[in-house]
């Protein structure tokens, strides 16, 4: 618990920097984590039998977090994400076994794609909506206010899914993915982040009654991208997708709730926000 407790110190004074900072300092921040993240998952799905192209993986996955940043919107997104197709296929056609040469296609864009759902957080910041004057956050600004609420609601949704969790818990659900997941903690989270989102929403001039239907989706999601990089780990018959922070694994064990979480909350504001 020492190791956990010093490692977070570590780890979130550099997301406050980043958010502080705004788009350039995100984008930083991100591109980091796709880059390290890459590195991880295509280790996961070569011991899960699906060995990659890492090289051609991580500049995928790293530039459609910078396409995010420079151009938000969709197109060129989609513009890069096949481009990358493209190549990876390319270099795949040096594999003499066509086997070979079509997992490993298939994983470097698969394993891009997945650690590329970063760039969300950019698209959520370039899409959020204004924040009406006299609102207790005006002074951070759409873009960092918005990102605030999915950092906030990911992590208060961890918070009390363990927390309940772990004093309660009692109906465990998906054991071959993850034995220690409970329903009860699931509950907890997304009260926990249900509250937290509509005092966010309400700081933010929005109405705090949309965290029954923003917060739910938030923590599911968030629960979501947990249990599929379990599943991944699982494949690969590793406990933890990396060893760069002590007592908390890896990039993507710390990112793995936001790949998920970060595009319903785009959604959501694209919706739903007017």
């Amino acid at each position: 618990m020492r190791t956990r407790t010093l490692s977070a110190a570590f780890i979130v004074p550099p997301i406050i920097a980043a958010v502080w900072l705004g788009l350039p300092g995100m984008t930083a921040l991100l591109a980091v984590a796709a880059a390290l993240g890459s590195r991880e998952v295509f280790r996961l799905l070569a011991l899960a039998g699906w060995p990659a192209i890492p090289s051609v993986g991580t500049l995928l996955a790293v530039a459609l977090v910078a396409e995010a940043a420079i151009a938000p919107g969709g197109e060129i997104g989609l513009l890069v994400l096949a481009i990358g197709a493209i190549v990876a296929a390319v270099v795949a056609f040096g594999r003499t076994d066509p086997h070979e040469g079509t997992v490993a296609w298939v994983a470097t864009v698969f394993g891009a794609g997945y650690v590329g759902l970063l760039s969300f957080v950019l698209h959520l910041a370039a899409r959020a909506p204004a924040i009406p004057a006299g609102s207790a956050l005006v002074d951070l600004g759409p873009a960092r206010g918005w990102v605030v609420l999915l950092v906030l609601g990911v992590w208060s949704f961890d918070t009390g899914a363990y927390l309940v969790g772990k004093t309660i818990g009692r109906h465990h659900f998906l054991t071959h993915i993850s034995p220690a997941k409970t329903l009860e903690g699931v509950a907890g989270g997304l009260v926990a982040t249900t509250a937290v989102t509509a005092l966010l929403l309400a700081g933010l001039g929005q109405a705090p009654l949309g965290a029954l239907v923003l917060g739910p989706l938030l923590g599911l999601a968030a629960q979501a991208g947990d249990l599929a990089e379990s599943m991944l780990k699982r494949a690969a018959g590793a406990k933890d997708s990396g060893a760069l922070i002590p007592g908390h694994g890896g990039v993507l064990d710390r990112t793995d709730s936001f790949l998920f979480a970060a595009p319903v909350v785009t959604l959501y504001v694209l919706a739903l926000i007017r």
